[in-house]
């Protein structure tokens, strides 16, 4: 199976609860300790891993250490793809309400940048920038409660 969160594509294979997931010439292995109720407790390279996960469809929103990726699934033949409308828009992986707004319209940011912060089931989850470009506007404010997918910021690439 192939996923893609924001350029990137990543091979997963299964073998039961043991995953070997390959991202360019690197291997990982990952096994799923435990799963239930969207938590995940994984031991990757002899790591343990807490991941919170939520779905849609071919989407799923994964958080790790206060930081949410979108995974979509993948044919293997798009390439270049992002998790992201093709407008720029970002949208809020979960409902939660917005604790901090980083930025402001008209701003350039860079790719990977902290736009802004949610907070949802006692977890801060950290919007970030999939490329660099300028905020064309913003759709939220401080203190805001939003529900999942809707549309939080608008970037225009550079």
């Amino acid at each position: 199976m192939k996923l893609n969160f924001n350029d990137i594509t990543l091979d997963i294979s299964s073998n039961g609860k043991t995953f070997t997931l390959a991202l360019d010439d690197k291997t990982i292995q990952a096994e799923v300790l435990q799963a239930e109720n969207g938590k995940l407790k994984l031991l990757i390279d002899g790591q343990h891993i807490t991941a919170y996960v939520s779905s849609d469809n071919a989407k799923r929103w994964v958080t790790v250490n206060g930081q949410t990726f979108v995974l979509t699934k993948s044919s293997g033949v798009r390439r270049g793809g992002h998790a992201h409308h093709a407008a720029g828009e970002l949208t809020a992986p979960m409902p939660g309400q917005v604790r901090a707004l980083n930025v402001s319209e008209g701003e350039a940011v860079t790719k990977g940048q902290t736009l802004l912060v949610l907070e949802a089931m006692k977890m801060e989850i950290r919007v970030h920038a999939p490329r660099g470009g300028v905020v064309r506007k913003l759709f939220v404010k401080e203190g805001q409660t939003v529900e999942r997918e809707q549309i939080l910021i608008e970037i225009e690439e550079n």
